[in-house]
């Protein structure tokens, strides 16, 4: 089936279309498979920063180490013209976040240095050692530098309270919660009054002034052009746990008591962020809504901008039924570029300011992750493909250029699945589409061993970019189906609302779907199936073997099976009230949309994984599962991460959880000899 793409009558793909530019080097003479480790092998690239003039991208790269069980992000910096990349911080301890100063002079970042709280830091571009700029007793949580490069904005949150008739061996005091949103994976419970407010730091006299207070939290802090005010987004209602409401505000910069009277922007009662400024001051643009705000998590984000002094919002390009992020004007103001997700690629988009006309500079079948604007039009963004992990690309004159070869050694050893779009029918007929990948030395005379893999969310997707787990199990000899089902995020709003108050329904029909392509157009073989995934991909491998026998084995990740379980244990109590109500008013939709109702139908082996500190999808769920299935007689098998959050921090977690899934699959889908791994 054809590759389409959304059109409407304010949308024209006029803009750059990636091809050769994102190409590899020649393949080596010899190449191997991709194997566990190479995880760790490969780096990531991120925060791409225009320097002022415009000759150089600053950008970090993360490499992680098995041996040392950690991360390291480093920033380099290279040529905008092209040529080589030059290390800008050391190896021994991360840095992080780099901006240029507004002269270009000084490149600045932040770490965790001496006291190891975060600071901000800068070097002289022209040579020389870092210089710690803030010293912030509790640390900062971000910055940015003012117009004229005199101050720096901080959002610092407010210290812990310090009890200095301790006793040395005295035990921890008691968790006193007060609040309605009381825990948040990887921060633990909420205790206290702590909140992010907004400080203004004199470079020149290392004065530091709060200009912002209250029981409120403040974040994406922008200074206006002239440097007299600061836009920020903030949940001021009167209790910003109970709702997901976010407003515009501006305040003076000169706010030294912070008794001036704030402006408010913005009244929609769902998420107004992500605010930036024209050129000349007199507007501001951002990401907002046009939904009731309780269908947040599934509706598409929109492009406003609002007057800088108040009044009526306008929402640009309305017809777009795609999310945005991230606006930035263009230097002439006529235009404001956007990270713009459509299917499942991530495009670097801009919106006509009078017109809503959208153009896309950057598009084609690749994922964006971060963007930069330089002076003349230039852009500076992150690219990945589905043979090659993200890298620094250059946009300018309408030409691509690539500027980083990063992973390029690790990939050019590498045999890599050929990774094929597919667009198919679900059972009602609504358009579906997916990747397939097949493992190096593919035989289409052959049906393969298959696993069908699904995404997060449920509003996340899967995309065009380098999807490295899906790459392990093709290096494994699987055939390996992944989907972009109802509750996808880059299909519009009518394709993500699919799913409201039907989770494992709609989506369930659209990924047994292509696993039925997958075996009609003879890629798979239909004896030989396997599903898994992790977070809601772990929920819905929980739908799929309460609905279905026809898999050999699964793999559940940081899932959840009775819903109910999750209430007042997880942190998402503002969503799952909107959507599901409130459990003893309304248990019916809780209970109907439960999989663990249906355990009695599991015939699946089942591999079950979980954090020990997930709160947002609490480990209660994988144990209740297990001990169901174990009670059954089912085959199956709990794995407990010591200590991790829904995310797994630690690399070798991180490894042994991919040699399980490998282990797992072998032996209930190939019918290896190779035993499960205790």
């Amino acid at each position: 089936m054809e590759r389409t793409h959304l059109r409407t009558a304010t949308i024209a793909m006029v803009g750059l279309i990636v091809t050769g530019a994102l190409a590899l080097p020649a393949a080596a003479q010899s190449k191997r498979a991709l194997e566990v480790d190479d995880l760790f092998g490969i780096k990531r690239v991120g925060s791409p920063q225009i320097s002022p003039n415009g000759e150089w991208v600053a950008y970090t790269v993360t490499t992680t180490s098995l041996e040392d069980e950690k991360s390291t992000t480093r920033i380099w910096m290279v040529p905008s013209e092209g040529g080589d990349p030059l290390p800008m911080t050391g190896e021994a301890a991360s840095a992080s976040n780099p901006r240029w100063s507004p002269d270009g002079k000084y490149l600045s970042f932040t770490a965790s240095r001496n006291d190891g709280k975060n600071q901000v830091w800068a070097l002289d571009r022209r040579g020389g050692e870092a210089r710690q700029l803030t010293e912030v007793e509790q640390g900062i949580s971000g910055y940015v530098w003012s117009p004229d490069g005199s101050k720096l904005l901080l959002t610092i949150r407010d210290p812990e309270e310090k009890d200095e008739d301790a006793k040395e061996n005295k035990p921890q005091d008691p968790w006193v919660i007060d609040r309605l949103q009381f825990k948040r994976d990887r921060q633990g419970y909420l205790t206290g009054d702590r909140h992010s407010h907004l400080y203004v730091f004199d470079l020149a006299t290392d004065e530091l002034t709060q200009i912002t207070s209250g029981r409120w939290d403040e974040s994406a802090p922008a200074w206006s052009p002239d440097g007299k005010r600061v836009a920020f987004s903030s949940n001021r209602t009167e209790d910003p746990d109970a709702n997901s409401n976010s407003d515009l505000w501006v305040v003076s910069a000169e706010n030294t008591d912070q008794g001036d009277t704030l402006l408010r922007l913005t009244d929609y009662p769902g998420g107004d962020s992500q605010p930036a400024w024209s050129p000349d001051g007199r507007w501001i643009t951002y990401v907002t809504g046009t939904h009731d705000p309780q269908f947040n998590a599934y509706a598409t984000r929109k492009l406003a901008v609002v007057s800088a002094k108040g009044g009526e919002r306008r929402i640009l390009a309305d017809g777009l039924d795609r999310n945005i992020g991230n606006p930035e004007f263009t230097a002439d103001g006529r235009g404001i570029l956007v990270s713009l997700q459509d299917s499942g690629e991530g495009h670097l988009a801009r919106i006509d300011f009078e017109s809503g006309r959208v153009t896309r500079p950057i598009g084609g079948e690749v994922t964006m992750s971060g963007f930069s604007i330089g002076a003349g039009g230039v852009a500076a963004a992150v690219l990945s493909t589905p043979h090659m992990p993200g890298e620094v690309h250059l946009v300018k004159n309408g030409e691509l250029t690539r500027l980083t070869h990063v992973n390029d050694g690790l990939m050019g050893e590498l045999r890599l699945a050929e990774v094929t779009n597919i667009h198919f029918p679900s059972r009602d007929g609504t358009e579906v589409e997916g990747w397939i990948f097949t493992p190096p030395g593919y035989d289409p005379n052959l049906s393969y061993p298959t696993i069908l893999r699904i995404h997060g969310g449920p509003n996340g997707q899967y995309g065009v970019g380098f999807n490295f787990d899906a790459q392990l199990f093709a290096a494994n000899g699987y055939v390996v189906v992944i989907t972009n089902p109802r509750g996808s995020s880059g299909y519009g709003q009518d394709f993500g609302m699919a799913l409201w108050r039907k989770w494992g329904i709609p989506d369930f029909e659209d990924v047994m779907a292509g696993v039925d392509y997958a075996i009609e157009q003879g890629y798979s073989d239909p004896n030989r199936l396997g599903v898994g995934g992790w977070s809601y991909g772990g929920i819905l491998t929980n739908y799929v073997i309460t609905k279905t026998e026809r898999f050999q084995a699964a793999t559940t990740g940081a899932s959840m099976a009775l819903l109910v379980a999750n209430y007042g244990v997880d942190h998402y109590q503002v969503g799952n009230e909107a959507e599901w109500g409130l459990p003893w008013e309304s248990r019916d939709v809780w209970e109907r949309l439960s999989p663990f109702n249906d355990v009695d139908k599991v015939t699946t082996p089942t591999l079950i994984m979980g954090g020990e500190k997930d709160w947002n999808v609490p480990v209660v769920n994988s144990e209740q599962l297990y001990q169901a299935l174990r009670r059954r007689g089912i085959d199956t098998r709990l794995v407990v991460y010591p200590g991790q959050p829904h995310g797994l921090r630690v690399p070798s977690y991180q490894k042994d959880r991919l040699e399980r899934y490998l282990a797992w699959y072998d032996k209930y889908v190939k019918n290896a000899s190779k035993p499960v791994t205790d």
